[in-house]
């Protein structure tokens, strides 16, 4: 698969002014709720109304959606509304009902793009069909798999195709659901400038205070579109409760989210410049954000030692990381020297963690 300027044929067609908007709840609940949530949403910046049919759980014992009878009321509310429908699906039967029923987005979420057979199985069911089909990343940050989804999906003849970037699980703990792993995210917009990236902060946050913030960051990375769970009455909501927002909310964010404006000598410059720099600020977070682990463990090396009355300097370690480093930083294109001087200052730095606790 190559990029082609096609891949965004589909999304230039909505002729917008603005980044493209799928929102809607995350569970399909009642006719009542989804008629009412379509028309509250209807005159906005939304271009697909979304809600979850299938909801594939964790563990089970939870909803799990209401299943083929909230098609009906997708079906109803496009009807009432104009707007086109969206949901997800994980099986082929999924993708035969949601095609009899006339869904106009269908996504695969992240458990099934984790999964190449299920992937293979809905691109065979869906294979030249003329409706907008999106892959969200994977739960685990492998960006080969996700592109591996895309792949399979353009091999069944699916042109109208395009990403979701959902973030991804980790054990640490931090303030996101679902970290972003940004790089991931640039390195795959980055071989593929032209497939539609669309950010979903519902998933990557888990928390409705945190939308804004993180939907304006995607944005400041050209990401161009979003999905955005919305609720009538969120706290009360079936589903992922937290991580939804009222239609008035979502209106809010759209009035606060900054669409940049830059200058330089040629618009094709600027735009360029401001891509690359943008990914470089990610980048330079990301370093500093892993320095500070490696400096942690570091801190626990120390009293490690301390413990066992051992010397902060271990010589053949040194040597050891040092020649390492060289040899995979040749692989990188990265110089020796620029190697040698990076670690020798990590290297310092990691002793004077060491120090303070062997002498504390």
């Amino acid at each position: 698969m190559e990029n082609k300027k096609e891949m965004r044929n589909w999304l230039n067609e909505f002729n917008l002014t603005h980044p493209f908007v799928i929102a809607g709840p995350c569970s399909a609940e009642t006719e009542e709720q989804v008629l009412k949530i379509a028309h509250a949403l209807k005159d906005s910046d939304v271009s697909v109304f979304r809600a979850g049919i299938w909801k594939p759980r964790t563990r089970p014992g939870g909803f799990e959606g209401v299943g083929e009878i909230g098609l009906k009321w997708l079906k109803k509310a496009k009807a009432e509304t104009g707007m086109l429908m969206g949901t997800e699906v994980a099986t082929a039967a999924h993708c035969k009902l949601a095609l009899e029923n006339d869904i106009d987005v269908l996504w695969v979420g992240a458990r099934t793009t984790a999964n190449p057979f299920a992937v293979q199985e809905i691109a065979d069911t869906l294979a030249g069909t003329n409706k907008i089909v999106l892959i969200k990343n994977p739960v685990n940050p492998d960006m080969a798999l996700w592109l591996g989804g895309v792949e399979r999906l353009y091999a069944a003849g699916i042109k109208n195709l395009g990403v979701i970037h959902r973030g991804f699980s980790t054990y640490e703990k931090t303030k996101y659901r679902n970290i972003p792993e940004w790089q991931i995210a640039i390195e795959l917009q980055n071989k593929f400038p032209d497939l539609p990236l669309i950010i979903d902060p519902s998933h990557i946050t888990g928390n409705r205070d945190m939308i804004l913030e993180v939907t304006q960051e995607a944005l400041d990375l050209n990401y161009d579109g979003m999905i955005i769970e919305t609720h009538n009455d969120p706290d009360n909501a079936w589903s992922d409760a937290a991580q939804q927002v009222t239609p008035d909310a979502l209106k809010q964010i759209f009035k606060d989210l900054k669409i940049r404006n830059v200058s330089g000598n040629t618009p094709d410059f600027t735009t360029k410049m401001t891509k690359l720099r943008a990914n470089i600020d990610v980048l330079d977070a990301n370093l500093l954000d892993l320095l500070g682990k490696r400096m942690k463990v570091a801190d626990e090396i120390g009293q490690v030692k301390k413990e066992a009355n051992v010397a902060v300097l271990q010589n053949n370690r040194w040597n050891e990381i040092q020649a390492k480093m060289i040899a995979e930083g040749a692989k990188k294109g990265l110089t020796e020297e620029f190697i040698i001087r990076l670690f020798k200052d990590i290297h310092q730095e990691s002793i004077g963690h060491q120090e303070k606790i062997l002498n504390s």
